[in-house]
C-alpha cells in the first residue's frame, strides 16, 4: 500500500495520515477557533470525501478535530453576516452550502468514522453525526445550537436525530438545547460508542482496521443499502435547512446573536414576522 498523500496536497486547512493500512485520519485543522468551519475550510471539508472515494490506498476514514475540539461548528465571525443579509442571493448561497455538505457526507461511498475528541456543534456536529460510525470521547460535549441563535436545527438535526435517538429525545434536546456528553449520547443511540478520551484515537483506528479488512465492494454496498433510511428523510433536511435560511433574515436572529456576542439574555419582542 502506498503512503502517499498528494491527492490532498491542495487541502490547506485539513491534516492527512494513515495511522493503519487502508486507513486514512483527516483532521480538521482549525483549532485556534476550535475548528469551526467557514470560509475555505467550509470548502475543503465539504470536498474531501469525493477525493477520499477516489483514493486507492484508503478503504476506511476517520475524522476528528485537532486540539481539545471536534468543531464549533459555523464561524462567528460570519454569523453576523448572515443574520443581516437577508437576501435572495444569501438564502440560496447557505442553504447550498448546508445542502452540499449534507450530500457530501449522505453519499460517500467509503465507511467514514467519526473520532468525537471534544465539543461538536451545530455543522460540526452535522459531520459527527452523518459518519456512519461516530465515537466519542466520555466528555465529549454535543450540542445542536442552532436555537441559541435564533434558527431552525438545518443542517442535519430534524433528519437523523429521529432515526438514531426517537422522536422524544430529538425533541427534547434540539428543542430545549441541552447538550449531552459522549457517554450519554451512547446511551440514547446518538453514536455508536463512547470511551475514555485517551483511547479514542486507538479506538477508532481499531475499528477502521476492521472494516479495511472487510471485502470493500460488499461494504460499500452495505453502506449504501443502510443509508437508504438517510436518503428517505431527504425531504426533511431540505424543509429544516430552509426554515433555517428564512429565519437568518429574522430579527429573533438578530437579537439572538446580538445577545450571544454581549452575553446577554435575549429579548424576543413581537415583531409580525409569524411565518409559521
Amino acid at each position: 500500500m502506498s503512503e502517499d498523500l498528494t491527492l490532498y496536497a491542495a487541502f490547506e486547512h485539513l491534516r492527512f495520515e494513515r495511522p493503519a493500512p487502508f486507513v486514512l485520519r483527516v483532521t480538521i485543522d482549525n483549532a485556534a477557533k476550535m475548528n469551526a468551519i467557514g470560509g475555505k475550510l467550509g470548502h475543503e471539508i465539504e470536498a474531501v470525501w469525493a477525493v477520499v472515494d477516489a483514493d486507492p490506498d484508503t478503504r476506511v476514514a476517520i475524522v476528528t478535530g485537532a486540539g481539545r475540539a471536534f468543531s464549533a461548528g459555523g464561524s462567528f465571525d460570519e454569523m453576523p453576516n448572515d443574520v443581516q443579509r437577508d437576501s435572495l442571493e444569501q438564502f440560496c448561497h447557505d442553504f447550498g452550502n448546508a445542502r452540499r455538505l449534507v450530500q457530501a457526507l449522505t453519499t460517500m461511498r467509503k465507511p467514514l468514522i467519526s473520532a468525537i475528541n471534544g465539543p461538536a456543534v451545530g455543522a460540526g456536529l452535522a459531520i459527527a453525526l452523518l459518519a456512519d460510525i461516530p465515537i466519542a470521547a466520555k466528555t465529549a460535549k454535543l450540542f445542536d445550537g442552532h436555537l441559541r441563535v435564533g434558527v431552525t436545527p438545518g443542517d442535519h438535526a430534524a433528519m437523523i436525530w429521529p432515526l438514531l435517538c426517537g422522536l422524544a429525545k430529538a425533541k427534547y434536546h434540539l428543542l430545549t438545547n441541552e447538550p449531552v456528553t459522549g457517554e450519554q449520547a451512547e446511551a440514547m443511540n446518538l453514536i455508536a460508542l463512547s470511551v475514555e478520551a485517551e483511547v479514542l484515537q486507538d479506538r477508532a483506528v481499531e475499528v477502521a482496521s476492521k472494516l479495511a479488512a472487510t471485502a470493500p465492494n460488499a461494504l460499500r454496498m452495505s453502506k449504501y443499502v443502510l443509508n437508504h433510511f438517510l436518503r428517505q428523510n431527504q425531504t426533511v433536511f431540505d424543509l429544516s435547512a430552509a426554515f433555517e435560511m428564512v429565519n437568518f433574515g429574522s430579527s429573533e436572529a438578530k437579537e439572538a446573536m446580538r445577545a450571544l456576542q454581549a452575553r446577554e439574555t435575549p429579548v424576543f419582542q413581537p415583531s409580525g414576522e409569524d411565518f409559521y
